[in-house]
């Protein structure tokens, strides 16, 4: 598997923006562009690291024991081929789908537009005046609105509207986040990316956490303008400043000065329940990475992804020991392993 991956790596690199990247190493390090792109290639072979994650993760400046610790798009792309049958990742990738099976964790009203079944759209529409339109399938919060229902000259019209992107888009009642956590930023629903791993053992286990946080958009997405904070998953403390992609730092918000780093979270127990339980509901997709909201009546599930990422968990700034989440990983399987004897 990792000399597939590799080789379909080589195959669909864009070796313009791995140029790029080498060109700015260089201009940071003083290094010959030559030895830049060897220890790029060593870093590919040993790591599972593309030019992005060397650049990313500023690999230049680890030593091989710490490269060791980073988990790459490689080794992340094996996790994922190892916990997660193909079969069943549609019941992630495509929202629809997600939330008929994940209903009982969303805490929201929803309905899917179909094109045959105006009367529950229209229904939905009587009930939420102000809602989110999104598209079933999709990343990143692209294609996300947030509608209302006086912007349009009749239900009519507004369901003509939606009907455009039949079958392909559902609506949800817009979330009400805890006051704590709008007090940061009131302007999106502010989530933590909670990534969890279910054993063959059954268990579950809570790999990582980070705060994803609004910055001017109603979405929190780090690649649609948001910015993250890690945490202590133990805790649910935010442990320390938050970034955007810009690579900005920001110990309060920008936009409302509310502190950022120290923030614990209100009911963390139970969310920890909530993607424990939820985590158990297809078991043949047993890495994944949820995305947890807030409320007055306690966290609620937002989506679910059925490839959890791994840039954001272990940004420079956030790793200043220079050690990423890779040994977390290997702890739960070591864990495994006992539990198998």
């Amino acid at each position: 598997m990792k000399v597939k991956y590799l080789v379909q790596r080589v195959l669909n690199m864009n070796y313009k923006a791995m140029l790029d990247k080498i060109s700015s190493i260089h201009k940071k390090t003083g290094r010959s562009r030559w030895s830049i792109f060897q220890d790029m290639r060593t870093c590919a072979v040993k790591y599972g690291a593309g030019y992005m994650d060397y650049d990313l993760f500023e690999m230049y400046n680890l030593t091989p024991e710490q490269r060791d610790t980073y988990l790459t798009r490689g080794r992340n792309n094996e996790i994922v081929v190892r916990y997660n049958d193909k079969g069943h990742m549609d019941d992630f990738g495509d929202k629809i789908r997600f939330n008929t099976r994940f209903g009982r964790f969303l805490g929201r009203d929803w309905v899917p537009v179909t094109g045959d079944n105006k009367a529950d759209v229209l229904a939905f529409l009587g009930r939420h005046p102000v809602f989110m339109a999104k598209p079933s399938q999709g990343s990143c919060g692209w294609g996300i609105e947030k509608l209302k229902t006086e912007d349009y000259p009749s239900p009519d019209a507004l369901y003509a509207h939606l009907a455009e992107r039949a079958p392909l888009l559902e609506l949800e009642e817009v979330i009400v986040q805890h006051p704590a956590v709008a007090a940061i930023y009131p302007g999106s629903i502010n989530t933590v990316r909670m990534v969890t791993i279910r054993g063959k053992s059954g268990r579950v286990y809570l790999v990582t956490a980070m705060f994803r946080i609004g910055n001017g958009k109603f979405v929190d997405n780090f690649n649609s303008g948001g910015m993250v904070a890690p945490m202590d998953p133990e805790t649910g403390t935010v442990i320390d400043r938050a970034l955007d992609k810009q690579k900005n730092l920001y110990v309060n918000h920008p936009a409302t000065g509310t502190q950022i780093k120290g923030f614990a979270f209100p009911d963390w127990d139970k969310a920890v329940a909530l993607v424990t339980q939820a985590a158990q509901i297809i078991p043949e997709v047993g890495y994944v990475g949820w995305d947890v909201c807030f409320t007055p009546e306690g966290p609620c599930l937002v989506e679910g992804n059925q490839f959890p990422g791994h840039d954001i968990y272990q940004l420079p700034v956030h790793t200043p020991d220079k050690i990423g989440i890779m040994p977390r990983f290997r702890a739960i399987e070591a864990e495994e392993e006992k539990l198998k004897k």
